[in-house]
């Protein structure tokens, strides 16, 4: 006699199943089916999943929500420009912008040597990169780095800039 394949298992979530366990050694089957039954079934545990995703996704929609609205006050009350790029990059950039100069003032002025005095010519070096894609590309920088970047932004653009025109 073979050890049967096709088990009765009462998931815990109350629904009944019967599952093939042919795929699985012999010796095996038994726990497993134990084990199946502790769980949900796959419906239950589909939905359970699906209601999880979309829990998440009201919640990053939220919290996305609350930093765009955090970093559009920010630029506001320092004068930030607004960046150009694409409609999908131009919010993104700008909560990295934020996160990025609140995270160099903190590094630099409160934890660091910077004065006042030098770091609004940062904020002005600032002031003058209005490409998206810049502030996307420099969002997993050192803050400590950020003089740096945006000198050699500016840099970069002064030396784009055609002398024959």
């Amino acid at each position: 006699m073979s050890v049967k394949t096709i088990w009765h298992i009462e998931h815990a979530c109350g629904h009944p199943a019967d599952r093939d366990l042919s795929n699985r050694p012999a010796d095996r089957r038994a726990g497993f089916a134990e084990w199946l039954a502790t769980q949900e079934c796959t419906d239950c545990w589909r939905a359970a999943k699906q209601d999880d995703e979309q829990e998440r996704a009201a919640w990053l929609a939220a919290k996305r929500a609350e930093e765009q609205a955090e970093s559009d006050a920010w630029s506001q009350q320092y004068e930030m420009p607004p960046l150009d790029g694409t409609e999908r990059a131009v919010p993104w950039a700008v909560r990295c912008r934020h996160q990025l100069m609140t995270a160099a003032f903190t590094a630099l002025v409160l934890e660091g040597e910077t004065t006042e005095a030098q770091w609004e010519q940062i904020e002005d070096a600032a002031r003058t990169v209005t490409r998206a894609g810049w502030w996307l590309d420099q969002r997993a920088s050192d803050p400590e780095d950020l003089p740096e970047l945006l000198q050699a932004a500016t840099d970069a653009d002064r030396s784009s800039e055609n002398p024959f025109f």
